[in-house]
């Protein structure tokens, strides 16, 4: 299960609680959020060191990791989509939130020094934060996400896919009609064009949090129909 950007794999917490009850080995590796390439990289190691078959699951940006990480490997039965992106060859992840995101506005820039003085990675800024990434989501429960948000640099937004897992693997994608992150519209058009079997539901971007048991439902609805 990969985590995207602004949060971390704790965000899986609930969704894997209900899948190791009902018996399914869960791996949740961290997404380093350095850039595009990296971070599918070092995802891609991952899954060649986890013993398959696999159904990959992502979220938000995890989903442009997945689409990436996941080509060519021939254990890899099943990818599911949480809120994520779905990109094809040639797109960044800033193309494809959309143009109803209210990340743009929302994320505040701060230099990275080790890497030099014009690297800057991004948070979603404290006063917007349950508004934009978790607005079904109980107050407490947001200002602790906001807390231990995971910055990303700006090459995960801008770096471009360059492998699409989905064209040979099949999908499922969840959808939140409520998500400010990337726009419904925009996660509706990439599932459709990747052929994704698809479930929409009344959520914020972190449907793996406000509604766990739906997310497992589809998790679980893959790995049946790959079985």
């Amino acid at each position: 299960m990969i985590h995207g950007a602004f949060a971390d794999a704790s965000g899986w917490t609930k969704v894997i609680e209900r899948l190791q009850k009902d018996g399914y080995n869960v791996v949740a590796p961290p997404n380093p959020l350095r850039s595009l390439s990296a971070d599918a990289a070092y995802i891609k190691g991952a899954l060649e060191q986890t013993p398959g078959p696999l159904v990959v699951v992502a979220h938000s940006y995890g989903g442009a990791v997945i689409t990436n990480a996941a080509a060519g490997n021939p254990n890899v039965r099943a990818l599911v989509y949480i809120d994520g992106l779905i990109p094809d060859l040639g797109e960044d992840a800033l193309s494809l939130a959309g143009e109803d995101s209210q990340v743009p506005t929302s994320i505040e820039p701060k230099p990275f020094p080790p890497f030099g003085p014009d690297d800057f990675e991004f948070t979603i800024r404290q006063d917007v934060f349950r508004a934009v990434f978790a607005g079904d989501v109980d107050a407490k429960t947001a200002a602790v996400m906001w807390a231990s948000q995971r910055p990303a640099a700006g090459a995960t937004f801008l770096e471009t896919t360059t492998a699409t897992a989905w064209k040979t693997i099949p999908s499922w994608a969840l959808i939140g009609r409520q998500d400010n992150v990337i726009s419904p519209s925009s996660l509706r058009f990439m599932a459709q064009r990747a052929n994704s079997t698809i479930v929409e539901i009344n959520s914020s971007h972190v449907p793996m949090i406000s509604h766990p048991k739906q997310v497992v439902d589809l998790i679980e609805q893959a790995v049946e129909a790959t079985d």
